[in-house]
C-alpha cells in the first residue's frame, strides 16, 4: 500500500499537467479535464491498489481521464452529433500544430496564464490546473474562501470558453512576450511563499516556493533556449537555499547580513550559480530576472556578508534599473549603496522614492535602519512605526519591533 501511495503520489507530480493537457486538447473543455483527470486519480487510488502500479502510469491516467470525459458528456447528453461520438470513442487525428513549441503541456499554461485573466485568476487557474493543487490549498494560500476560490476558477475556466481563448502554444513572433506573463505568474507565487505577505499564515511558505520552483523547471524544460526563464530558476533556487537560515526559533526574520551561511542549501545554491554562469557564457545581453540572479549570486558567493563585492553589486544594480526603472529596483539599490558609499548616500536617494513608496513597508524599514546608523533615532524610531504598521508578515514585524526597541535614547 505504501508503495501504491508513492507512486500515485509521484504520478500526481509528475503527470497531472500532461493529462489535464490531453484531455483538454482532446475534448476542448478545462472543466472537463480538470473533472475527469481528478476521477482518474481517484480512481487509480482504488485500482492500483487492487491490480498494482500499471506500466505505463501516465498513459493509464491519461486514457482513464478520456473514458470519465467520454462519461460525462453522456450523462449531460450534450454531444448528440454522431461524428463528435464517434471522435470522442476514436480520437486518431493527429493533433494540430501546437506552435512554436511542440508539447501538450505549454498550451495549458499559456492558457492559463492568458493576459485576457486578471493576474490573480491567472495564478489560481495555473496552481489549480498545471499544479494539481486543490481549491482547498489554492484557497489557503491566497487567504480566501474555499468557496471563493473555487467560484474564481470555475468563472475563470467559462472565460477561456466563452470568449474562446485559443488552447495553443503562441506563434514563434508572439512568445516571448507571452513567456514574460508566465514568468511574472511564478514569480508571483514564489514571491507569496518566500515572504507571505498575511499575518494570518505562516511567514514562509514553502508549499509555494516548491511549487514555483517545481513550474519554473517545467518550463525550463520545456523551453531550454529562453535565458529568462533560466534566469528566474537561477533566482528562485539561490533564494530557496536560504530559507533555513532566514527565520528564527523565535520566529523572528534574520537579515541576510545575520544569516548562518552554514545553514544555506549547498546544492541549490551550485545549482543557481551553474545556471547563472550558463547565462554569462552565452553572451547575451540578461533579462530583468537573469540579473536579479546575478546579484543573488554574488551574495550567495560571498563566505561573510564582509567578503560582498558590493561595487559587483551596484553595477548589477545599475544594469537593472536601466531594464526596470521602478522604484523598488531603486529603493533596493540604495541598500547596496548604503554598504559601498555609506548610509548618507543612500539615504538622499530613499528619500527621492517618497511619492511613489509611501504605502510601502520596505522603503520606511529602509530609511528606519539607514536613519539609525546616522545616529538619528527619533527619526529612525518614527519609520519603524510606520514600517511595523505597513508590514504584514509576522516574521518581518517581529525583527522590526526588535530593532526598533533597540535603539537608544531619542535624538
Amino acid at each position: 500500500m505504501t508503495d501504491v501511495q508513492e507512486a500515485i503520489t509521484q504520478a500526481h507530480r509528475e503527470e497531472w499537467a500532461r493529462v489535464v493537457a490531453a484531455v483538454t486538447r482532446r475534448f476542448g473543455d478545462l472543466d472537463i479535464a480538470e473533472d475527469a483527470t481528478a476521477e482518474a486519480f481517484a480512481t487509480a487510488v482504488e485500482r492500483w491498489a487492487a491490480d498494482g502500479v500499471p506500466p505505463n502510469p501516465g498513459g493509464w491516467l491519461t486514457t482513464t481521464a478520456n473514458h470519465k470525459a467520454i462519461d460525462r458528456l453522456r450523462r449531460e447528453n450534450k454531444r448528440d452529433d454522431k461524428q463528435k461520438e464517434a471522435r470522442m470513442l476514436y480520437d486518431d487525428d493527429p493533433p494540430e500544430p501546437l506552435g512554436a513549441i511542440d508539447d501538450e503541456r505549454l498550451r495549458l499554461i499559456f492558457t492559463c496564464c492568458h493576459p485576457a485573466l486578471a493576474m490573480e485568476t491567472r495564478m489560481a487557474l495555473t496552481l489549480r490546473m498545471v499544479g494539481g493543487l486543490t481549491v482547498p490549498e489554492i484557497a489557503r494560500a491566497f487567504l480566501v474562501q474555499e468557496t471563493a476560490m473555487g467560484q474564481r476558477i470555475t468563472r475563470a475556466k467559462a472565460k477561456i470558453k466563452a470568449a474562446r481563448i485559443p488552447y495553443r502554444v503562441p506563434s514563434a513572433e508572439d512568445l516571448p512576450a507571452r513567456v514574460s506573463g508566465v514568468l511574472a505568474v511564478l514569480f508571483l507565487v514564489f514571491n507569496e511563499g518566500y515572504l507571505a505577505t498575511s499575518p494570518d499564515t505562516d511567514p514562509v511558505r514553502h508549499d509555494l516556493t516548491a511549487e514555483a520552483i517545481r513550474l519554473t523547471r517545467l518550463i525550463r524544460a520545456l523551453l531550454p533556449e529562453d535565458g529568462e526563464v533560466a534566469g528566474l530558476l537561477a533566482l528562485m533556487l539561490l533564494t530557496e537555499a536560504r530559507r533555513a537560515a532566514r527565520i528564527s526559533a523565535s520566529g523572528e526574520l534574520i537579515t541576510l547580513k545575520e544569516q548562518d551561511r552554514g545553514a544555506w542549501d549547498a546544492a541549490l545554491v551550485a545549482e543557481g550559480h551553474r545556471l547563472v554562469r550558463e547565462r554569462l557564457a552565452t553572451g547575451v545581453a540578461p533579462g530583468r530576472y537573469q540579473v536579479l540572479a546575478a546579484i543573488n549570486a554574488v551574495h550567495t558567493s560571498a563566505r561573510d556578508i564582509r567578503d560582498t563585492d558590493w561595487s559587483q553589486v551596484v553595477a548589477l544594480y545599475n544594469q537593472l534599473v536601466r531594464l526596470d526603472p521602478s522604484p523598488i529596483v531603486a529603493l533596493n539599490r540604495a541598500i547596496a549603496v548604503a554598504e559601498l558609499d555609506g548610509p548618507e548616500v543612500a539615504l538622499a536617494a530613499v528619500d527621492r522614492l517618497e511619492d511613489r513608496l509611501a504605502g510601502y513597508h520596505a522603503y520606511h524599514a529602509t530609511r528606519a535602519d539607514l536613519l539609525r546608523r546616522l545616529g538619528r533615532s527619533q527619526q529612525s524610531r518614527a519609520a519603524y512605526d510606520k514600517a511595523i504598521e505597513l508590514a504584514g508578515n509576522t516574521a518581518e514585524t517581529a525583527y522590526l519591533t526588535r530593532r526598533r526597541d533597540q535603539l537608544g535614547s531619542c535624538t
